[in-house]
């Protein structure tokens, strides 16, 4: 336990100094590489639920056993060199600093008039068509996925790194990563991507709540709106989303920037509309991007303090009681 402490700890000093360099070997390529190589072997014929689910086992359990032994040698060598094991390997789990060039990659232009370099730059990061939206659906786009990808990019990853180390949190990549790949609704992978959307939703339906209420308690100072209708509005508004998990970022985002998100999206050309989560107080402009960033950063802060403080408490007790 104190080893996995540690080691998110260093997971995110790594983050900070270095962010996700191109240079660096991720396996969240790896894990990409090998989705797509038994999504097309497998995603054909008949019984594609249980091929799906057999992929998406397989996809886990390989990262998730490469990471074990790795940390598990290296800590019979010695603790120093398993916590830096752990920790290099937490670190390709975590994205705060990504999320945030992401975010300003898209703000830059914004704050230049450059529209066109804006919409092209947002669609490295949303699947939603990019090419005619205005600056508040261009700034709708950017808070939106800073407000869910807090939990999938961040803090999920911490969560599980505390219970399991780096080996549960790269099993809990290789499970998001799926879910990105194959676990749309589509007639291609509605069938063999079941398990993997199913799978991620159930990994991250506590990491996400938690994750939304420390987004409003490491916020509330900034919050537009009174401190006692914050979370019934949280509450309420975090299920209209349709995905289980991603409204609980995504609503105290909006509460805390007094906007409202969600509305008509287009994929491929085809309208989909999202039910508005928030409040209107005020038209969404180029600084919430700024502001959603100083959120997903306080958030992240928070979450890892008490990640910790869980940490230490549950190694006390575990001590009093052998």
């Amino acid at each position: 336990m104190i080893g996995h402490m540690m080691a998110i700890i260093l997971a995110l000093i790594l983050d900070k100094l270095i962010g996700d360099p191109k240079w660096l070997p991720h396996p969240v390529k790896g894990m990409g590489w090998l989705i797509s190589k038994l999504e097309q072997r497998m995603n054909n014929g008949s019984n594609r639920i249980l091929k799906g689910t057999i992929a998406a086992f397989i996809v886990v359990l390989i990262p998730f056993l490469l990471s074990l032994m790795i940390v598990v040698f290296l800590y019979e060598v010695h603790l120093i060199a398993g916590i830096i094991a752990e920790a290099v390997l937490l670190f390709t789990t975590i994205a705060p600093k990504s999320l945030a060039v992401a975010a300003m990659d898209v703000y830059q232009p914004l704050k230049n008039g450059q529209m066109v370099k804006a919409r092209e730059k947002l669609g490295w990061i949303v699947g939603r068509d990019t090419e005619n939206l205005n600056e508040e659906e261009i700034v709708r786009g950017v808070v939106e996925t800073v407000a869910e990808n807090t939990s999938d990019g961040v803090t999920a990853p911490i969560f599980y790194a505390i219970i399991g180390g780096a080996p549960l949190a790269m099993a809990y990549r290789a499970i998001n990563t799926l879910d990105s790949m194959v676990g749309h609704k589509n007639n291609r992978y509605l069938l063999f991507g079941r398990a993997s959307a199913k799978w991620d939703d159930w990994v991250n339906l506590l990491p996400s709540r938690l994750t939304g209420i420390c987004m409003l308690l490491s916020n509330l100072h900034i919050s537009s709106i009174s401190i006692d209708k914050v979370f019934p509005i949280l509450f309420r508004d975090a299920k209209k989303h349709p995905s289980p998990n991603s409204g609980w970022g995504e609503a105290a985002m909006a509460v805390l920037l007094g906007v409202q998100l969600g509305g008509a999206n287009y994929y491929q050309g085809n309208l989909s509309i999202r039910p508005k989560i928030g409040l209107r107080l005020r038209i969404l402009h180029k600084e919430h991007i700024l502001q959603s960033i100083y959120i997903m950063r306080r958030t992240v802060l928070l979450f890892t303090l008490l990640t910790l403080l869980g940490g230490v408490f549950y190694y006390y007790i575990s001590q009093a009681w052998s």
